[in-house]
Protein backbone atom coordinates (compact mmCIF):
# COMPACT_ATOMS: atom_id res chain seq x y z
CA UNK A 1 0.00 0.00 0.00
CA UNK A 2 1.49 3.43 -0.77
CA UNK A 3 2.26 5.80 1.54
CA UNK A 4 0.56 9.23 1.59
CA UNK A 5 2.37 12.41 1.38
CA UNK A 6 2.51 15.11 4.52
CA UNK A 7 3.09 18.26 2.20
CA UNK A 8 3.07 19.63 -1.00
CA UNK A 9 6.57 19.70 -0.50
CA UNK A 10 6.66 15.50 -0.34
CA UNK A 11 5.16 15.84 -4.00
CA UNK A 12 8.14 16.87 -5.47
CA UNK A 13 7.23 19.65 -7.11
CA UNK A 14 4.39 21.60 -9.42
CA UNK A 15 1.22 19.91 -8.71
CA UNK A 16 -1.56 22.23 -11.56
CA UNK A 17 -0.55 25.40 -13.43
CA UNK A 18 -3.25 27.27 -15.54
CA UNK A 19 -0.19 28.73 -17.99
CA UNK A 20 0.20 26.42 -20.40
CA UNK A 21 -3.69 25.62 -21.58
CA UNK A 22 -4.49 23.37 -24.55
CA UNK A 23 -1.86 23.17 -27.84
CA UNK A 24 -2.60 21.88 -31.29
CA UNK A 25 -1.00 19.00 -31.68
CA UNK A 26 0.56 20.20 -35.19
CA UNK A 27 2.16 23.76 -34.91
CA UNK A 28 2.63 23.44 -30.37
CA UNK A 29 0.84 27.15 -30.97
CA UNK A 30 -2.15 27.46 -27.86
CA UNK A 31 -5.05 26.42 -29.44
CA UNK A 32 -6.45 29.72 -29.85
CA UNK A 33 -3.63 31.59 -31.60
CA UNK A 34 -3.28 28.29 -33.72
CA UNK A 35 -2.07 29.33 -37.29
CA UNK A 36 -2.40 25.85 -39.26
CA UNK A 37 -6.38 25.48 -38.98
CA UNK A 38 -6.63 29.03 -40.16
CA UNK A 39 -4.31 28.54 -43.79
CA UNK A 40 -5.45 24.83 -44.19
CA UNK A 41 -7.62 24.25 -47.42
CA UNK A 42 -9.35 20.84 -47.51
CA UNK A 43 -8.36 19.04 -50.78
CA UNK A 44 -10.77 17.97 -53.20
CA UNK A 45 -11.47 19.38 -56.37
CA UNK A 46 -12.85 22.41 -55.85
CA UNK A 47 -16.18 22.38 -57.14
CA UNK A 48 -19.08 22.88 -53.68
CA UNK A 49 -21.41 19.99 -53.88
CA UNK A 50 -25.46 20.94 -52.89
CA UNK A 51 -27.30 18.05 -51.71
CA UNK A 52 -31.12 17.77 -49.82
CA UNK A 53 -30.59 14.98 -47.45
CA UNK A 54 -33.21 13.67 -44.54
CA UNK A 55 -31.57 10.46 -43.57
CA UNK A 56 -30.95 10.54 -39.93
CA UNK A 57 -32.70 13.93 -38.58
CA UNK A 58 -36.27 12.72 -37.92
CA UNK A 59 -37.58 13.45 -41.15
CA UNK A 60 -36.15 16.83 -40.96
CA UNK A 61 -35.05 18.05 -44.57
CA UNK A 62 -31.47 19.81 -44.57
CA UNK A 63 -28.94 21.20 -47.31
CA UNK A 64 -25.73 20.15 -46.79
CA UNK A 65 -23.14 21.82 -49.02
CA UNK A 66 -19.12 20.00 -49.39
CA UNK A 67 -16.17 20.47 -51.03
CA UNK A 68 -16.08 24.56 -50.83
CA UNK A 69 -12.18 25.11 -51.21
CA UNK A 70 -12.31 27.55 -47.89
CA UNK A 71 -10.01 27.52 -44.79
CA UNK A 72 -12.34 27.25 -41.48
CA UNK A 73 -12.73 30.72 -40.87
CA UNK A 74 -13.62 31.72 -44.23
CA UNK A 75 -16.06 28.89 -44.59
CA UNK A 76 -17.54 29.75 -41.28
CA UNK A 77 -18.39 33.58 -42.84
CA UNK A 78 -19.93 31.95 -45.73
CA UNK A 79 -22.23 29.77 -44.00
CA UNK A 80 -22.95 32.51 -41.82
CA UNK A 81 -23.69 34.60 -45.23
CA UNK A 82 -25.67 31.85 -46.79
CA UNK A 83 -27.71 30.81 -43.19
CA UNK A 84 -28.71 34.50 -43.82
CA UNK A 85 -29.82 34.52 -47.35
CA UNK A 86 -32.30 31.20 -46.91
CA UNK A 87 -33.62 32.98 -44.16
CA UNK A 88 -33.32 29.88 -41.74
CA UNK A 89 -30.87 28.14 -39.03
CA UNK A 90 -27.90 25.36 -39.59
CA UNK A 91 -24.31 24.65 -38.38
CA UNK A 92 -20.78 23.81 -40.00
CA UNK A 93 -19.83 20.43 -38.83
CA UNK A 94 -16.50 18.97 -40.11
CA UNK A 95 -16.16 21.20 -43.37
CA UNK A 96 -19.67 20.68 -44.06
CA UNK A 97 -22.33 23.44 -44.05
CA UNK A 98 -25.93 22.49 -43.37
CA UNK A 99 -28.66 24.92 -43.83
CA UNK A 100 -32.35 23.39 -42.67
CA UNK A 101 -34.85 23.31 -45.09
CA UNK A 102 -34.98 22.48 -48.86
CA UNK A 103 -33.09 25.35 -50.32
CA UNK A 104 -31.10 23.63 -52.89
CA UNK A 105 -32.06 26.05 -55.81
CA UNK A 106 -31.15 29.18 -54.11
CA UNK A 107 -28.00 27.75 -52.06
CA UNK A 108 -26.75 27.01 -55.80
CA UNK A 109 -27.18 30.13 -57.16
CA UNK A 110 -25.49 31.79 -54.01
CA UNK A 111 -22.55 29.98 -54.37
CA UNK A 112 -22.11 30.32 -57.88
CA UNK A 113 -22.41 34.47 -57.22
CA UNK A 114 -19.87 34.02 -54.88
CA UNK A 115 -17.12 32.53 -57.20
CA UNK A 116 -17.72 29.02 -56.62
CA UNK A 117 -18.01 26.27 -59.29
CA UNK A 118 -21.42 24.31 -57.72
CA UNK A 119 -23.64 21.56 -58.56
CA UNK A 120 -26.49 19.65 -57.53
CA UNK A 121 -25.49 16.36 -55.57
CA UNK A 122 -28.08 13.05 -55.61
CA UNK A 123 -31.41 12.89 -56.43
Amino acid sequence: MAKKAASFAALGGLVFSTDAGRHCPDCSQPVAACICKQTAIPAGDGIARVRRESKGRGGKTVTTITGVPLAEDALKDLATSLKKRCGTGGALKDGVIEIQGDHVELLLAELIKHGFKAKKSGG
